[in-house]
């Protein structure tokens, strides 16, 4: 098996990880600082969020130059050093590449919305009458122009300018761009909004339904809309598949390619290609507003496996840098999330990490009226009240606060008198620190689970069966590769439960409550790994 399909995933937010010169913000020698963390629990690739030239109004996400670095991140040099640090280690780097949309700061925009006859007029979406197409945060996705008396397309926010793929010169930009950082030796790609790139040639309306108000993982961006033309255009599979003739070209050794991409699985499926030849790996999002039962997740296991077939992997994502943070689901509870990093290690999937899930990294209380992030423009005016209890969040500030290293000052993440977003108020057991030396931790079940992965080709490279147990509480499935046979049993509830396993047990492999044999009996959220 190829890399790609048996690793381990850690996502850095970078303005959040580390800050290494006293400025209050995250920056790439913080993340070289902090490298062996990282190596040490265990994970094998990091993603890193976009740090190249930007005017920061999405931080990040709107890039106004590819080829070089927010000043407040760093240098090109950080970035080349970061590169061989990482894999001076042994581990893999995938960068965020946003090839949908550039900031309206970008060059190339400037140069476009100038006039209707320069030479880059054609390469954003501009119409002289928009059509109904909604943003897939909601609101309209047309902006007016006045130099060019237009609109032009934003497929997320307005200041985020859709590139026009249909042009090639566009096409050949941005694929350049993806050569120029394999051949600084990035690993791959984790590629933003990534169905959202080729729209429908005749701009058709999207259809009005009244049952899509809020969104869903099918339909994304709700508000009445199914974005049936402005979505997962077929011509979008065969981008997947033009891009992954680009990374074939530096490919000693290979290198990897990971969608953001939404829909159903029978749609985004097609984005690994029929014959594995377009993306290496999508997200799968639907268990990110899991339910915390063993009957969900025996549900979504089966799913995974009618829809994703070996060879084709999925990926295990519990949160990311624009949802609430997965524990916030489980009320803060750091015995359930053990549980839940049980299943995302042992399933038959790439675990993706989002940087504090580790340590129970809870979400901050950052109301609307002060949050940084641009999408409260979007929801500004939702109630404080009403955004405190939806599943999503609002203010994605809540979910991107400063990594929790000790318990000193703004919890180890910077020297300076103000960070970039306040410290969270749980940081006296939620800190790495504190965890490495406590051996029950959530941090230290994380390194036992990922140490265990990466040993066992069960684990990382094995087939997973479902097992029924007869008790509705408890999730059992087995991992098997050639002579390997390894059991999984998750107890989702609170009580004792007391299991008849058939086949012969040979020895514990892993146990959340440290037990050293097996007796047919589960604690309350209790999960074990048996040897059988």
């Amino acid at each position: 098996m190829s890399w790609h399909a048996t690793t381990t995933i850690y996502q850095i937010y970078p303005r959040s990880f580390y800050d290494s010169n006293g400025d209050g913000i995250g920056d790439l020698q913080g993340i070289i600082q902090k490298l062996d963390y990282i190596k040490d629990l265990g994970f094998e690739t990091i993603w890193i969020s976009p740090f190249y030239c930007s005017p920061q109004e999405d931080f990040g996400y709107d890039i106004s130059d590819y080829y070089n670095i927010a000043p407040e991140y760093g240098t090109l040099q950080d970035v080349e050093q970061l590169i061989s640090e990482i894999h001076q280690r042994n581990m893999k780097v995938v960068f965020d590449m946003v090839m949908n949309h550039t900031s309206d700061k970008h060059p190339w925009f400037l140069e476009s919305r100038s006039s209707r006859d320069n030479p880059k007029a054609d390469w954003y979406i501009w119409r002289d009458q928009p059509n109904n197409w909604k943003s897939i945060v909601g609101p309209n996705g047309w902006q007016y122009c006045a130099e060019r008396n237009q609109y032009y397309y934003a497929s997320f926010l307005p200041f985020q300018p859709d590139l026009n793929y249909r042009n090639p010169e566009v096409k050949k930009a941005m694929f350049d761009v993806c050569r120029f950082w394999l051949q600084k030796g990035v690993d791959g790609f984790r590629l933003d909004i990534f169905n959202c790139i080729i729209k429908d040639k005749d701009f058709k309306d999207n259809p009005f339904s009244l049952f899509h108000i809020l969104p869903s993982e099918e339909h994304p961006g709700g508000n009445f809309q199914i974005r049936k033309h402005s979505l997962n255009q077929e011509e979008n599979f065969e981008l997947a598949q033009e891009l992954r003739s680009v990374i074939n070209e530096f490919n000693h050794p290979p290198r990897m390619l990971l969608g953001e991409v939404f829909g159903g699985h029978d749609k985004i499926k097609q984005y690994l290609g029929k014959k594995q030849d377009g993306l290496h790996l999508v997200f799968l999002f639907d268990i990110l507003y899991y339910k915390f039962n063993a009957d969900f997740f025996r549900k979504k296991i089966l799913e995974y496996e009618h829809h994703y077939p070996a060879p084709n992997m999925p990926t295990a994502v519990f949160s990311n840098h624009d949802q609430l943070r997965s524990i916030h689901r489980i009320g803060n509870n750091l015995e359930k999330a053990k549980l839940l990093a049980l299943l995302q290690f042992t399933m038959r999937a790439v675990p993706c990490v989002y940087y504090g899930e580790e340590i129970g990294m809870t979400d901050g209380k950052i109301p609307i009226k002060e949050g940084k992030d641009p999408m409260v423009n979007v929801y500004s005016w939702v109630p404080q009240f009403i955004a405190d209890r939806l599943p999503v969040g609002i203010n994605r500030d809540n979910c991107r606060t400063p990594m929790q290293w000790n318990n000193q000052k703004n919890a180890g993440f910077s020297v300076a008198e103000k960070t970039w977003l306040p410290l969270n108020k749980d940081v006296e057991k939620r800190n790495a620190e504190e965890q490495l030396s406590d051996k029950e931790s959530l941090l230290n079940v994380f390194k036992k689970l990922i140490l265990l992965r990466k040993s066992s080709p069960a684990m990382h490279s094995g087939t997973i069966e479902i097992i029924h147990t007869g008790n509705k509480n408890i999730l059992a499935y087995v991992r098997s590769c050639k002579d390997e046979k390894l059991l999984v049993l998750i107890n989702f509830s609170k009580s004792k439960i007391t299991n008849n396993i058939s086949q012969p047990i040979k020895k514990v492999v892993f146990s959340i409550k440290s037990k050293k044999t097996f007796e047919g009996i589960l604690d309350g959220f209790d999960g074990v790994i048996l040897k059988i």
